[in-house]
This record gives structure tokens, sequence and C-alpha cells, in this order.
């Protein structure tokens, strides 16, 4: 019933594609954003949940 209802819109095929170029677009700037970090600052960012912090507690 859907299938039926999606295939009767006009230019409905474009949708996916759009889609998966998008994902794309957005993983490959994802990529591109974490290389180009300073990595003293990711290593402290990856040490934050470690550290103990006043309102980190579990006394």
């Amino acid at each position: 019933m859907i299938r039926n209802t999606l295939e009767s819109i006009t230019g409905i095929g474009i949708y996916p594609l759009f889609s998966f170029v998008l994902f794309f677009v957005f993983f490959i700037g994802m990529l591109i954003w974490v290389f180009r970090q300073n990595k003293s600052h990711i290593k402290l960012l990856g040490e934050l949940p470690l550290k103990d912090s006043p309102t980190n507690n579990h006394e």
C-alpha cells in the first residue's frame, strides 16, 4: 500500500540519492574535522571522564 503510493509520486526517486549524498558529505566532513584536531586537545577530552571534579564525587 505505501509502496504503491510512493511509486505514484513524480520525482520520488531523487530522495534516496539525495539522502545518500547528504550522509556521505557529512561523514567525510566529520572525518576531515577529526583528523585536523589538535592531538593534545583530543587527549584532554578523552581524559575528562576519568578526572575527579567537585561535581563528580562518589562519596
